[in-house]
């Protein structure tokens, strides 16, 4: 029908790879320090007639090998039926220069999580590792599940593994927030925790026994008016015998049998009397 939009419709060839270092005359380390391919000139034609949705984004696959992975481009300017990849990209794909490599057009999802694994613990000394990371990244316009992507900082070079990524196994990177996380790195152990103390003799042990801090009230040693030596170390029952009696306690048992016995003398003297009468 007029007017109506034209459906994209896909890319798909085959073309020699090159390590981009080794063939590549233009800047070499452009292509390198990153995920980005160079293409012919002619491929940029045959895109624009197939009306491929940009960013462009493509799969590369080896399929001797069934390995794949996914990149953007940099460059049309490779010549014809070449093209020059990372040599990073080159050894996941398990591809020797010269080999066929095939290319589609993807379409891709935008990313929201990434985890990566350092492939070395060399990567743990730098300052701010995921600084380095997110600054690398934006020379690459896709990741892929299980690629090990070569990172360039300092004129030194860190792999890392991707271990994850959402919402699928490939995603897109162009303008997205993703989140980013670390697993441990290769050949990283957690420090041992050394007990010191098991191997201090005991009486070393004791002196590193903290000492008791604060106020303890009733600490001191007083004195007795009489000037006799206060004698705490008698048992609970001889110090017992020597505590003073409470007579209050005594008075109060004595009153209370003392009535007790009046009234049961009162009673006694009822019944007599009571006997008494029957008998007259």
């Amino acid at each position: 029908m007029f007017g109506e939009a034209l459906q994209p419709r896909p890319f798909n060839t085959h073309y020699r790879c090159y390590y981009s270092v080794s063939m590549f005359p233009g800047d070499k380390q452009a292509v390198e320090n990153g995920g980005k391919i160079i293409m012919p000139p002619s491929a940029l034609d045959v895109l624009t007639r197939l009306n491929i949705v940009y960013p462009m984004l493509f799969k590369l696959t080896n399929q001797r090998a069934n390995r794949h992975t996914h990149c953007g481009v940099l460059e049309f300017v490779a010549d014809e039926g070449k093209v020059y990849i990372p040599y990073w990209m080159m050894r996941n794909l398990l591809l020797d220069e010269g080999e066929l490599v095939h290319i589609e057009s993807r379409s891709l999802p935008v990313a929201t999580f990434s985890k990566f694994e350092p492939q070395s613990v060399e990567f743990l000394d730098i300052t701010n590792p995921k600084a380095v990371l997110e600054n690398a990244l934006r020379n690459f316009a896709c990741l892929t599940q299980d690629d090990v992507v070569a990172l360039n900082y300092n004129d030194r070079i860190y792999e890392m593994r991707v271990l994850e990524v959402k919402p699928g196994n490939a995603v897109s990177i162009i303008e997205c927030d993703m989140n980013v996380e670390f697993a441990p790195a290769v050949g990283y152990q957690e420090p041992e925790k050394m007990d010191t103390t098991s191997q201090l003799p005991e009486d070393e042990k004791e002196d590193m026994i903290p000492e008791n801090v604060g106020f303890y009230s009733f600490q001191g040693s007083g004195n007795r008016l009489d000037g006799k030596k206060k004698n705490l170390e008698l048992p609970q029952e001889e110090l017992l015998k020597r505590l003073p009696r409470q007579k209050g306690f005594q008075i109060m048992i004595m009153r209370w049998v003392t009535s007790s016995l009046a009234t049961g003398t009162q009673d006694q003297r009822n019944r007599n009397q009571s006997g008494g009468d029957r008998g007259v």
